[in-house]
């Protein structure tokens, strides 16, 4: 095989390697949809509380 059939040969395999691995790549159920959300809403909880932390420190002083 010459150089460039290798080279086409060898990008067309891994294309269709990249391709079959992104295919078979899991569907996000509820219960997944559901953690993201909850992950959300406790990460914007904190975020207020540090800022009313924060306010509580600046009124102190």
């Amino acid at each position: 095989m010459s150089k460039n059939k290798l080279s086409v040969v060898t990008f067309v395999a891994a294309g269709l390697l990249a391709l079959s691995l992104s295919a078979c790549q899991k569907q996000e159920g509820p219960a997944e949809k559901a953690g993201k959300e909850i992950d959300k809403a406790v990460s914007q909880a904190g975020q207020q509380i540090q800022k009313a932390g924060d306010s509580i420190k600046e009124t102190a002083k």
